[in-house]
């Protein structure tokens, strides 16, 4: 099979393809995971504001921007339109959303991949933009040889990630502005759960498991949380992949059946109605051999079907579509 010849385009200063953020699955997605398919020849033009694209032409089958926003991504990509060379790009960030359908016809835009659900993607974008969910962000390295589930800890349930800041400052100016976007309301039963006794909760920046070495904070817990209330995150595989009992919202809001994970199998469904009853039966009779094999089962699907070099796979099929 013919390599497709791959020209991806980022900023210079885009922190998180530098290997040094304290989150690094983008990295390991769009850096590492990429050249392991052997399909793909990819090339990377680290930018600074302004790239001429004509020096593209005749020379790659495709461009792949790391993002349809101005984050992360030169000003201006001289001449995009002009060369005759289809594009791909992550869809931004939801809260960027309103701001990069603008540069779907300045950049010459052919097609549009994120985790998210098709659904959620065409409530932030028009219908006749192409998009394809492709599910990525797990690198498979970095979750071997976890700890055994029962060396972990029992009598607490792990909860990482952002939260609504709980000052009134906070609190009123989210109620003020009612932002869909804000931790109050993306977040909204990971909020919840925070407080609760049997929780213990860090932040992305309280602890030292940054960067690759967040699967260790994992994998000394049993039973680990991971909520979205609009659509699920990397958190949800990561946390899974990890060997963790996975407390997952999953719910019709967010739609996050399509991720494979089944209910009382591979991880347990949450939602605001029954998470502190689903935490109680856990504490409550933590050495059922039960929440073994769910997280056993969780792991397998996560390792097997959500990790980075599927998503190549997905995201060279949408390539090979175009050409």
């Amino acid at each position: 099979m013919k390599k497709i010849k791959v020209a991806f385009i980022y900023h210079k200063n885009n922190i998180f393809l530098s290997g040094n953020h304290f989150d690094n699955t983008f990295y390991n997605f769009y850096i590492k995971a990429l050249r392991r398919n052997e399909n793909l020849e990819i090339t990377n033009f680290m930018t600074d504001d302004v790239f001429d694209c004509s020096k593209l032409k005749g020379k790659f089958d495709i461009i792949l921007l790391w993002e349809n926003s101005p984050f992360g991504m030169p000003k201006e990509l001289i001449g995009i339109k002009d060369i005759e060379i289809p594009v791909i790009t992550k869809a931004s960030d939801p809260v960027r959303a309103e701001e990069s359908k603008s540069l779907h016809e300045k950049w010459n835009i052919s097609y549009y991949f994120h985790f998210f659900h098709e659904d959620f993607f065409y409530e932030l974008y028009p219908k006749h933009f192409k998009y394809r969910t492709v599910i990525f962000g797990l690198e498979p390295s970095l979750y071997q040889n976890v700890m055994p589930f029962n060396n972990r800890k029992k009598d607490k349930i792990l909860l990482t990630g952002a939260t609504a800041n709980k000052g009134l400052g906070s609190k009123l100016l989210n109620f003020l502005h009612s932002s869909k976007w804000s931790a109050g309301n993306f977040y909204r039963l990971r909020n919840l759960c925070r407080d609760l006794k049997m929780i213990d909760y860090t932040s992305t920046l309280d602890h030292e498991f940054i960067n690759d070495l967040y699967p260790k904070l994992l994998e000394k817990y049993s039973a680990a949380i991971t909520a979205a209330s609009y659509s699920p995150c990397i958190k949800y595989w990561e946390t899974t992949a990890a060997g963790c009992l996975t407390f997952m919202e999953i719910t019709s809001k967010n739609r996050g059946n399509y991720i494979g994970f089944e209910d009382d199998v591979s991880s347990i469904f949450i939602n605001e109605q029954n998470y502190k009853d689903k935490f109680h039966e856990f504490i409550n009779d933590p050495n059922n051999p039960k929440w073994e094999k769910i997280a056993k089962n969780g792991r397998e699907h996560a390792l097997k079907n959500l990790n980075n070099d599927k998503a190549t796979e997905s995201l060279e099929i949408i390539m090979r579509e175009l050409l």
